[in-house]
């Protein structure tokens, strides 16, 4: 599936979520609450990447693990659709500027 698919299905899922929450007589969130759900998701996945390190006690550490990623995931493309940012160009920007960067640190 390709990263505009992925964006796709977030917006869709997304959109269920906001018409769940004016049924239940809320109203949809915000892009600083989604961040702030991603914090929490992100939290969790430290969690699991210390429990899958043997650090901390967990079950079930593989299937959580893969589920709080996608969680994540998630967050990352809703997030960048609702500031209108094109993920996929700026993640191939990004990588290309990193990519530089360490090429230029390796060289006398």
């Amino acid at each position: 599936m390709l990263l505009s698919e992925l964006s796709a299905r977030a917006r869709r899922i997304r959109q269920l979520y906001d018409a769940q929450a004016v049924r239940r007589g809320g109203r949809p969130w915000t892009a600083a609450e989604f961040a702030q759900g991603f914090a929490g998701d992100v939290g969790d996945l430290m969690k699991l990447t210390m429990a899958k390190q043997g650090l901390r006690p967990a079950a079930d550490v593989d299937s959580r693990l893969a589920h709080e990623l996608s969680d994540c995931l998630w967050s990352v493309l809703v997030l960048a659709d609702a500031h209108g940012i094109d993920l996929e160009a700026s993640f191939l920007r990004t990588m290309d500027e990193l990519e530089q960067r360490i090429a230029a640190d390796g060289q006398p």
